[in-house]
């Protein structure tokens, strides 16, 4: 389903509902649209320095670590995963770091309202959040930055045949991408290594860590579901989908399908294959995925290397969201 968007929508347009011109990304785009807005946005992130990048997300994680180390223990989601991916990931766009109260507000507002169709009083919120975000991304539009993502999208964008509000709300999606779903999944993760002991730190420093990270993907994806709009009848697994029929294709269960992945619920750092779906598949693939996993695997890398004692102090708390699994607390301590 996820591959056959001429069967299965995302551009719920197609059958008849509206969407808010904000909503209008490359991820809410089937081609032919999406694939010239995605083409766009591949250019502008291979023209940056990957080895430069991990240079700097293992500077930015040494430096956060050492100053929470002062400290007997610290909540890992709001002062350690969130802070760092928002640092992280502004560099990389090369726009100024955003303030990181507002920042967490935003997300948690984007991500509540994910769930709308089930709790509608979440959906306002996410318009005023839209909102906001929105004239944050024009100003860097407007006056870009001379390097990084944002800088080069901006450079090309005017010749690319892209409709400049799309443009910006794609932008948006990528900040909140390498932010939200970049910090989440290393809170997961944590959960997993610290709390739940599904796999040793110590481990990460011998594994092939490229397959290390796509296990962890795989076993702790904070994106539990996405939805799809059938927009002509189709036969799937026996079943009759019918044209104007939503389907929820839940990811999370994908990938712990013992069909597909022996032993599923045990973390195996060298899996592989491993064809999980915690990035997505086929043209609604997550952009930002080689940085989510750069991200993961260096912080991953410095805290085995320089923090291998850090341990939970209890057990997590997680927020009341279904289609984005994200957690509410989790303290931990580095010695």
């Amino acid at each position: 389903m996820l591959k056959d968007s001429a069967s299965f929508a995302a551009d719920w347009r197609r059958v008849g509902e509206e969407m808010p011109p904000r909503a209008i990304n490359m991820l809410t785009l089937d081609p032919p649209e999406h694939t010239v807005v995605r083409r766009l946005f591949m250019e502008a992130l291979r023209a940056q320095d990957h080895p430069a990048l991990e240079r700097m997300i293992e500077q930015h994680t040494t430096e956060l670590l050492a100053t929470l180390a002062r400290r007997p223990s610290f909540e890992f989601l709001t002062e350690f995963a969130e802070p760092l991916a928002l640092s992280t990931t502004s560099a990389y766009l090369g726009v100024p770091t955003p303030d990181p109260a507002w920042s967490s507000r935003i997300a948690r507002d984007i991500v509540a309202g994910m769930d709308a169709g089930l709790w509608p009083e979440r959906a306002r919120p996410v318009l005023a959040a839209q909102e906001e975000l929105a004239v944050l991304v024009e100003e860097w539009l407007a006056h870009p930055p001379p390097t990084g993502v944002v800088g080069v999208i901006a450079e090309r964008a005017a010749g690319s045949g892209v409709d400049p509000a799309i443009v910006e709300n794609t932008v948006r999606g990528l900040l909140f991408s390498g932010y939200s779903s970049g910090s989440k999944l290393l809170g997961l993760v944590a959960i997993a290594l610290l709390h739940q002991r599904a796999a040793e730190l110590e481990r990460f420093r011998a594994a092939d860590t490229a397959r290390a990270v796509e296990e962890m993907v795989r076993y702790a994806s904070p994106i539990q579901a996405v939805a799809r709009a059938c927009v002509r009848d189709t036969e799937l697994g026996g079943v009759e989908v019918r044209a104007g029929q939503a389907v929820t294709l839940l990811l999370g269960a994908a990938n712990r399908d013992p069909a597909r992945f022996p032993d599923p619920d045990t973390v195996r750092l060298d899996r592989h294959p491993n064809p999980h779906l915690g990035f997505g598949r086929g043209p609604k693939s997550c952009l930002g995925s080689p940085f989510t996993a750069i991200f993961t695997r260096v912080v991953l890398r410095v805290l085995a290397e320089r923090y291998p004692g850090i341990r939970a102090l209890g057990a997590p708390t997680y927020f009341p969201n279904l289609t984005a699994r994200s957690i509410e607390r989790f303290e931990v301590a580095l010695r």
